[in-house]
């Protein structure tokens, strides 16, 4: 185990299971409208240990929480069949499958499998279309709401507990006047998150390895979703100085974001596996949030509670 976090006279470390419990309290009330336990069925067919780690947590969080979980470890030129045939049993309210399994185009074809009905994890081509387009509902009567993916989705929640949403201005503009740094850009995590704070207003810069993309909603929010501009040149060099919001997720234990350039009194969130800030991030930032895994769990729960098979008013 790893030490408890401590706060600097200048940083307050939160940590995720703090921001979880509040939101554990929306999953209960959720669940008091439901006469069953819902059920989650996890497919594990990867040898990575991380994956592993995540189905755990997740079989120990429903269980504690009034949810069913079943874990079905199922060789990984089986799952395809195992995916379909558990689409069609009534008893399963929600799928997630822990990936990567092929590492390749094979695992966006299994992610499309899933019935867009138990797809918990935001996954499906449906959801991915309105979560780029801005589209925020599934019906026109604004009733059922289009699911987002569990990580991004932890990441915007934390940022709604950290209060850098704006309450005060309309709902979908509440991150208006921000700048963020996303440090990722792959297709499950990094640019989903870069779209979803742009289409809440922020001014996001996306950096991936080679590139720096800017995600934005045109000056003065003009635009109903967000577009995407190249910044040739551009590094973290740029990005992080101008930045009040700075969010990593680089899944190698060597990288670290160079807290010199970070902007004094930022706000830090790491979303990987491993940790992308220095303990010195405490004497540069406001806030650090150095794991989002419990916020993760939670999230995954609350998209079962408003997934089709299931809807809250």
């Amino acid at each position: 185990m790893s030490a408890p976090e401590t706060d600097t006279p200048h940083c307050k470390v939160v940590l995720a299971g703090t921001i979880a419990k509040s939101l554990l309290a929306e999953v209960a009330e959720g669940l008091k409208q439901i006469e069953r336990k819902p059920l989650l069925v996890g497919f594990l067919s990867s040898a990575d240990p991380a994956a592993r780690v995540y189905a755990e947590w997740t079989g120990k969080t429903c269980r504690e929480n009034g949810f069913e979980f079943s874990l079905r470890e199922v060789p990984r030129d089986d799952l395809e069949e195992a995916l379909i045939t558990v689409n069609t049993d009534r008893t399963v309210d929600g799928i997630i499958v822990y990936y990567p399994i092929f590492g390749n185009r094979q695992d966006q074809y299994l992610q499309q499998i899933v019935d867009v009905s138990k797809d918990v994890e935001g996954l499906s081509h449906r959801y991915i279309f309105n979560m780029y387009q801005n589209i925020r509902f599934l019906d026109s009567h604004n009733a059922k709401k289009s699911i987002l993916p569990c990580t991004p989705l932890a990441v915007i929640k934390i940022l709604e507990h950290l209060r850098v949403y704006n309450t005060i201005l309309p709902y979908g503009n509440r991150l208006h006047g921000h700048t963020i740094t996303v440090i990722n850009r792959s297709e499950v995590v990094g640019r989903p998150l870069a779209a979803l704070l742009a289409n809440d207003g922020a001014r996001v810069y996306s950096v991936d390895i080679g590139d720096v993309q800017q995600f934005h909603r045109g000056q003065g929010l003009k635009k109903k979703r967000h577009e995407v501009v190249e910044m040739p040149g551009w590094t973290l060099e740029n990005c992080l100085p101008v930045s009040d919001v700075v969010i990593s997720g680089v899944p190698g234990d060597s990288y670290k974001v160079p807290v010199h350039l970070l902007r004094e009194g930022a706000v830090c969130i790491n979303f990987s596996s491993e940790r992308n800030f220095s303990p010195e991030v405490k004497e540069k930032a406001s806030i650090y949030v150095p794991a989002i895994g419990k916020v993760t769990i939670v999230v995954l729960l609350r998209n079962l509670l408003v997934s089709p098979p299931i809807v809250l008013p």
